[in-house]
């Protein structure tokens, strides 16, 4: 599949609201919910990761309350920890990881270009560590290379 041009987080995000529109249109009841939207927040002195699992919580009791049994997220996940963690709040019968993947300097090329402010550079250098969590964690049953 060419995704067309790698940015991580657009990527998850456009991967993740395809595969709820095929799903919706096969008439499939489900949830599709983007970590990185549950946490887009600056609280100081908090763990930030501890409020987007909170809000995972809310929002996965809200859609069971509905009858929703399949959740699809879209999350770097950087190890098998966070994957059970993620587990506990959406009681998963069956996990499926897919991973979005493109060459080094095609990501840190997407990153400069989405990320123009003041933090750019900590985010361009964040993208080959991220991958190499990624490649070390292999938590993907499935890669898709853009």
């Amino acid at each position: 599949m060419n995704l067309g041009g790698f940015d991580e987080r657009r990527q998850k995000t456009s991967v993740l609201a395809e595969a709820s529109d095929f799903l919706a249109l096969h008439q499939v009841t489900h949830a599709a919910i983007d970590l990185d939207a549950l946490g887009l927040a600056h609280i100081a002195s908090q763990d930030i990761n501890g409020v987007v699992y909170r809000n995972l919580q809310c929002a996965c009791k809200n859609h069971a309350a509905l009858g929703v049994e399949r959740v699809l997220l879209a999350r770097a996940l950087e190890d098998r920890a966070e994957l059970e963690l993620c587990g506990t709040f959406v009681s998963a019968k069956h996990t499926i990881i897919c991973r979005l993947t493109a060459r080094i300097d095609t990501m840190e090329q997407c990153v400069r270009i989405r990320e123009s402010g003041i933090v750019q550079r900590d985010f361009v250098a964040r993208v080959a560590e991220l991958n190499g969590i990624l490649e070390r964690a292999r938590l993907e049953r499935w890669r898709i290379s853009g």
